[in-house]
């Protein structure tokens, strides 16, 4: 049976009454509940908004202070470098506290204490809580210090990784590569080392004093690295040419 209008209006007011005396109920029953979780999550998502600044404001002390501690060091003034270095070392973030001990390890190999930089190395380079990048650059600089006092297969075993790296390959690749070739030459494993400093000398962005060593040795165990390199200048060259001779064929095309 169809519904008269004054039935429907009727019905309309009665179910919007219940639901209001529902809403009424809820409110009375949960309304504190309801206002304190709303307090709650303004005060923590404002907390985390402080947080968030301070530790922005954080960090660009950090780096304030030890760019000072660089300039400190790199003006012969070592006593007040150390002393900036050893308070971010106490109370900076790990990132920070690395950078400082790599650089209180390089205050002290210049001044020949090369025993207790490699110790300051070996922290940052079994910190967890840094980028591998920094860690793997600690290691490596680590060995360097101890090379003279380490096992050639322990240089070999502690640079493996670096050297071994692949997708991506290890940006310490060339650095490691050179101790890891001269530990081979020093057990006479020659033909390891040559292909170790062919590949140091083959790669196109490496310093050209590590690059000239890297091809000077590789020619004295018998890899030829000058060949290898002149093939490679040539398809470069070759390829410049040709991209060279596709925008002049572009540009004449434009100006018909």
């Amino acid at each position: 049976m169809a519904l008269s209008p004054d039935n429907a209006a009727f019905l309309l007011e009665v179910d919007e009454a219940v639901r209001k005396d529902r809403l009424d109920t809820l409110w009375r029953r949960y309304g504190w509940w309801i206002i304190g979780a709303i307090v709650a999550a303004l005060v923590a998502f404002g907390g985390w908004l402080y947080w968030g600044h301070a530790q922005q404001v954080q960090r660009g002390e950090q780096a304030e202070a030890l760019v000072a501690a660089f300039e400190k060091a790199a003006a012969s003034q070592p006593n007040a470098a150390a002393k900036d270095l050893d308070t971010i070392v106490a109370e900076g973030s790990p990132a920070y506290r690395s950078a400082a001990l790599m650089q209180q390890a390089n205050i002290k190999a210049q001044a020949g204490d090369r025993k207790g930089a490699a110790a300051l190395m070996a922290k940052v380079a079994g910190d967890k809580k840094i980028d591998p990048a920094l860690r793997n650059a600690a290691l490596l600089r680590q060995t360097a210090l101890e090379f003279d006092t380490l096992k050639p297969q322990a240089v070999i075993d502690r640079m493996k990784p670096l050297v071994e790296a692949k997708d991506p390959a290890s940006s310490w690749f060339a650095s490691a590569a050179e101790l890891s070739a001269i530990a081979h030459y020093q057990l006479g494993q020659y033909n390891r080392a040559g292909e170790l400093y062919g590949r140091i000398a083959k790669l196109p962005d490496v310093p050209k004093s590590l690059q000239s060593r890297a091809v000077q040795m590789a020619g004295m165990l018998g890899v030829d690295a000058v060949a290898d390199r002149a093939g490679e200048s040539a398809d470069k060259d070759r390829k410049d040419a040709a991209g060279s001779q596709t925008a002049a064929t572009e540009k004449t095309e434009e100006t018909k």
